[in-house]
């Protein structure tokens, strides 16, 4: 099984995540940041919270192709809802990320 395709949109908000983070702990852009605590931690809630925004995405376009093609089953009121679903966890998404980056600026800003 292939892993899904991501989104330009969502590419460009990890990489820049990523490179904040290389920044931040001062580690190559390519190394991931380990934020574990215990068996889980808060990088890899962010990192499954996108990937789950990317396949909501996915799916929006899939079943409005399918509703274009005029396949059986494709209701338009289910295209329009998992497009508006999509929409609102992508727009949470770039909340999210805007006020990480703003968090980090603001640390940086700080006197110590």
């Amino acid at each position: 099984m292939s892993a899904p395709a991501v989104s330009p949109a969502m590419q460009a908000a990890l990489n820049q995540m990523q490179e904040l983070s290389a920044q931040a702990g001062a580690r190559p852009a390519g190394e991931r940041l380990d934020a574990t605590v215990g068996s889980g931690g808060f990088a890899d809630a962010l990192q499954s919270s996108l990937e789950r925004i990317n396949q909501l995405q996915i799916e929006s376009g899939d079943k409005a192709r399918a509703f274009q093609a005029g396949e059986p089953g494709v209701e338009l009121h289910d295209v329009m809802i998992t497009g508006q679903k999509a929409s609102i966890a992508f727009e949470m998404g770039k909340q999210v990320r805007n006020r990480l980056v703003t968090a980090y600026k603001d640390i940086m800003n700080m006197q110590v």
